[in-house]
């Protein structure tokens, strides 16, 4: 299943290279792609420590379940990693408008002047993207951290749905790319489907 999904994402990269005038990555980009998806690999699991596992309790509660003392419950968890966000943006957000990757600096002082519904799409954006990780850490209950993680990168296959067939992004594309397309979908879907199955058999 991982493996599919792997093929899927390079499917993917594969068909967008093939858009007219796509700008090829430097190194540079692919760098900071790999160190991305590193830290993106990795957070989750830090998250996933903090959560208190479920314990046969003691005493007069004996044969109840129970957090694990000196842990944090799921949602104390979601709470402490979403004020981590909050924080650490401050940061990280200032010091990449002043010296981005790409382009020229931004002052501070452009956030300001993005409009109300701008800066509301912002706000839905990671409200959106924040229950999806509650739900996914909850979710770990039954399904294991690993899995509910795996899973929940199916994201980048519904933002693939968006660029194809939404923002019609390969409209302009060479004939061969929808094939491209059609097999980078089949990927995600099974690859996705046996990661679910390889739990279910377990």
């Amino acid at each position: 299943g991982v493996a599919l999904v792997l093929a899927a994402i390079i499917l993917d990269a594969i068909a967008y290279r093939r858009l007219p005038q796509q700008k090829q990555a430097g190194m540079k980009g692919i760098v900071l792609s790999v160190l991305c998806g590193v830290l993106m690999g990795f957070f989750y699991r830090f998250v996933a420590d903090a959560i208190a596992p479920w314990v046969p309790a003691e005493g007069a509660q004996a044969g109840v379940q129970v957090l694990q003392a000196g842990k944090l419950s799921p949602y104390t968890a979601v709470v402490f990693f979403s004020l981590g966000i909050l924080l650490s943006n401050f940061v990280i957000n200032t010091a990449i408008m002043w010296k981005p990757f790409v382009g020229e600096p931004v002052p501070v002082r452009e956030y300001f002047r993005g409009s109300a519904l701008d800066h509301l799409w912002g706000i839905v954006g990671g409200m959106i993207w924040q229950v999806g990780m509650t739900l996914s850490i909850l979710a770990a209950d039954k399904a294991t951290f690993a899995i509910s993680y795996g899973l929940g990168q199916g994201a980048t296959m519904v933002a693939a749905f968006w660029g194809v067939f939404i923002w019609r992004e390969f409209r302009e594309a060479p004939a061969g790319t929808g094939r491209l397309l059609a097999l980078m979908f089949i990927g995600y879907i099974v690859g996705l489907a046996l990661i679910i199955a390889a739990r279910v058999m377990v």
